[in-house]
């Protein structure tokens, strides 16, 4: 079964958003391995709390980020 986990950082994505990255990685898994892969493709978008994760050591939060901008919570 394709597995794909994708982990944002929390309230950056619409609720379209996240349905175009499930649609696209399933469309690219069935490029990949076939049509048969459509019915089993599984993916994952988490959202990472501000401040949940990092990079080279560092935590990062959205304001460091900078050029991300939150989704609306209103879409949410």
């Amino acid at each position: 079964m394709p597995f794909a986990n994708f982990k944002v950082p929390e309230k950056t994505l619409t609720p379209e958003q996240k349905e175009e990255i499930v649609t696209r990685t399933t469309e690219l898994y069935v490029e990949i391995y076939g049509e048969r892969a459509r019915g089993n493709t599984m993916v994952l978008v988490e959202e990472v709390a501000d401040g949940g994760w990092g990079v080279a050591g560092n935590v990062l939060t959205l304001a460091m980020l900078g050029e991300a901008t939150p989704a609306d919570p209103n879409d949410a």
